[in-house]
């Protein structure tokens, strides 16, 4: 999982983002705060000075300010001082900054300036603390973020570990808060999921197991019917057996899948020679068609996977096109990767290629052939980790692709059914 996708870094992101939102508010109310104080402490200190001085100074009296403090009128007033606008001021002297209060009555202009006022330094203290606080706060909001964000994530984590190898611990299960309801659904789920797939499998190897037997007697009769039985018998025969050998094929595909044998023990398979044997077999569904069976083989191309589930994909799909394509050719490829079966036959209907990529059963139209061919060598594909695509030839037609992987034996996704 990339960085930026974590939940962990998302939980800690949250956290400072709401500790600088905090802090910012905190830090514009201490603001007003300090503002305000400094109005009451020496704003208003100073008004009361120069109230009690001005009427004095103007009567001639005595004027006994208290330390630090000077009151001027005038001439009398320094440089610096001077122009200043009514209301209190901060002028900075030199090294030192001053508190000043201007203001004017009838005798003219005065100031009443404060040289021993500590309120900048305390202010100065004041806002260091608010800087110390600041950064404190947003090192706790990271810390915090990466402690929950730890606690959050690492469960979830197990959970989504646990589940990939289809088994949740008793430290999940156990737990009281929403992780433990997740925890305990998922191992209802999972094992419900387990369930319906070995009886699915144990149902379709019974079957399949059963089957046998009876179709081996079939066979069995229409051999002794194709030796024995008048030229009028023969076709219905031939017929009989055909039908049994694909059905038996079958049984033996269903019982392979159902089985699902360890891909990387097989011994390699040349598909070259497989999609040979395939063309040979059904060359004899073109008998009487202006159909041409053309064979490309222009790359090796071997996999490990058992040969009888190699031969059902690569068959039915040759099958299919020998028994829909009416007029024109049907090509089977052998390319780099990948197994083609063109034809140029009626296509597949928009509605059917729906059902085919939904993994579904596909209706027996167009050059689709049987639903259960098509979907036979889709749940093949599937097993073999082979990408299964279909596409609309341009020129008419049906383009069926089975993809490998340069890794024999390796599992890789299907490429989507794609059409023109």
């Amino acid at each position: 999982m990339r960085r930026a996708d974590s939940l962990k870094r998302r939980i800690v992101v949250a956290f400072v983002l709401f500790g600088l939102g905090a802090s910012a508010l905190f830090a514009a109310i201490a603001a007003v705060a300090v503002e305000g104080i400094e109005v009451q402490l020496v704003d208003k200190r100073l008004e009361a000075a120069v109230a009690w001085a001005a009427p004095r100074h103007t009567a001639g009296l005595d004027v006994d300010m208290p330390a630090g403090l000077r009151f001027q009128r005038g001439a009398a007033i320094p440089a610096p001082l001077r122009g200043l606008a009514d209301g209190v001021h901060k002028v900075d002297v030199g090294p030192t900054r001053l508190h000043v209060l201007a203001g004017h009555d009838a005798q003219g202009g005065w100031v009443l300036v404060d040289h021993e006022s500590d309120y900048d330094k305390i202010e100065l203290v004041v806002y260091s603390m608010f800087a110390a606080v600041f950064v404190g706060f947003m090192l706790l909001a990271t810390l915090l973020g990466g402690f929950l964000g730890t606690r959050v994530v690492t469960p979830i984590r197990e959970l989504a570990q646990a589940v990939g190898q289809d088994s949740v611990p008793p430290t999940l299960t156990g737990r009281k808060d929403e992780l433990g309801v997740l925890a305990r659904a998922l191992q209802a789920h999972t094992a419900e999921l387990r369930a319906f797939l070995d009886r699915e499998r144990y149902f379709t190897g019974d079957v399949s197991h059963e089957l046998r037997s009876p179709l081996t007697v079939i066979m069995g009769a229409a051999e002794i019917l194709l030796q024995d039985a008048p030229p009028a018998l023969r076709a219905p025969a031939e017929r009989i057996y055909r039908a049994a050998r694909e059905a038996a094929e079958c049984v033996t595909v269903l019982l392979l899948l159902a089985r699902a044998p360890e891909l990387g023990s097989q011994a390699p398979v040349d598909l070259a020679k497989v999609a040979r044997d395939e063309a040979d077999k059904y060359r004899s569904l073109l008998a009487g068609k202006p159909v041409a069976l053309r064979f490309d083989e222009s790359a090796a191309l071997a996999v490990r996977a058992p040969r009888e589930l190699c031969a059902a994909a690569i068959g039915n799909l040759v099958r299919n096109a020998c028994q829909y394509t009416d007029a024109g050719e049907v090509v089977l490829r052998v390319l780099p990767g990948r197994v083609v079966v063109e034809d140029t036959g009626p296509g597949l209907p928009p509605a059917v290629v729906a059902t085919l990529g939904s993994g579904g059963g596909v209706p027996s139209s167009g050059s689709g052939g049987t639903g259960l061919g098509l979907a036979l060598a889709r749940r093949i594909c599937d097993f073999l980790g082979a990408g299964f695509a279909y596409e609309a030839r341009a020129e008419g037609g049906s383009r069926f692709t089975i993809g490998f992987t340069s890794d024999p034996g390796s599992r890789q996704p299907n490429v989507p059914l794609t059409g023109r």
